[in-house]
């Protein structure tokens, strides 16, 4: 039997646009002051870990929180655009309030979780965890019985949350997606598993738990 592949999954540290829950989508927001201090403490937490890999969405917020990780490590952190934040299309650089009053039908359709619903010029919830989950598993399929980091965003983490718990794409949540959280998961050729959440130890109590990106 192939040797499990362990994960740490890690959303970006924070930006200002995820304190003004502003949808941030493809949109190259950088760390916020607050982000960077985060980040600098998840890599401290991480310090001794044996990770034989870090990969990173390209977007600046995710590529840099992941450099913190790789420096502690002295271990070069790759780009893997699928794990990029969703593409939210014409929600991008809007308020949660801006787009429920400009955006009505979209909005509600948003907040319901309809899978086949697309922002205008955006994916689906079906297109980016088909495209998440590839990612993942392609990328965890390289490591059998090693430990890899995975940094991306919100939509990211909840994709694989879902995976690991089996977890219907239209249930509501009720796990935190907390910035700069270590998450741990295990894959196998049968699947994802989770093995811990939302650990913020190394944080203090303002990280963020919002789905900006």
């Amino acid at each position: 039997m192939t040797e499990p592949t362990r994960i740490i999954a890690i959303r970006h540290g924070e930006t200002s646009w995820n304190v003004d829950t502003r949808i941030q989508g493809h949109l190259d927001i950088p760390l916020s002051a607050n982000g960077r201090w985060q980040a600098e403490r998840l890599a401290g937490a991480l310090r001794e870990e044996p990770l034989a890999a870090i990969y990173a969405s390209d977007l600046t917020r995710a590529w840099e929180t992941a450099q913190y990780v790789g420096r502690a490590q002295g271990i070069a952190v790759t780009k893997e655009i699928g794990l990029r934040e969703r593409g939210f299309g014409d929600f991008e650089g809007k308020t949660f309030a801006e787009i429920e009053v400009l955006l009505p039908e979209q909005s509600m359709r948003w907040r319901k979780r309809d899978p086949e619903f697309s922002p205008t010029g955006g994916e689906s919830l079906m297109t980016l965890r088909s495209r998440v989950i590839s990612a993942a598993q392609r990328l965890a399929a390289l490591h059998p019985g090693e430990l890899i980091a995975m940094v991306g965003h919100g939509g990211v983490m909840d994709v694989l949350y879902r995976a690991a718990t089996r977890l219907d794409i239209q249930a509501p949540r009720t796990w935190a997606l907390a910035n700069a959280a270590i998450n741990r998961l295990l894959w196998t050729p049968e699947g994802f598993s989770l093995v811990g959440w939302a650990d913020t130890h190394h944080l203090d109590d303002d990280s963020l738990d919002e789905m900006a990106g």
